[in-house]
């Protein structure tokens, strides 16, 4: 059985989820948030990335600013917004209601 494939859905899922706890341990750019991802079950493509972000940004719950760069132009460091911490503690909340559940329906 090909776990990946079978859960593949619920990952995509939970790729905002990851991203904005990524996110709220400190302001980061698309290629630091990338290298976090790397080697996790969220590894991810900055195609998939960017129009994540910006729907994120239209729902006001992350935001960035522009920071200069020693290695080129500056950079857009993204930032949780207070919604989205809100968003992030929902999220977290719901996520240890799922996985109660499933380990109660285990016992």
């Amino acid at each position: 059985m090909d776990l990946s494939e079978k859960f593949g859905p619920i990952r995509k899922g939970l790729l905002e989820f990851a991203v904005l706890r990524v996110i709220a341990a400190e302001k980061l750019y698309v290629a630091e948030m990338l290298q976090r991802l790397a080697g996790t079950e969220f590894a991810t493509q900055e195609g998939t990335l960017y129009p994540l972000l910006s729907r994120l940004r239209r729902e006001e719950l992350v935001d960035y600013e522009w920071q200069e760069s020693d290695a080129g132009p500056p950079r857009k460091y993204y930032k949780l917004t207070d919604p989205g911490r809100r968003a992030l503690d929902e999220l977290a909340g719901y996520w240890n209601h799922l996985h109660d559940t499933l380990t109660r329906l285990g016992n």
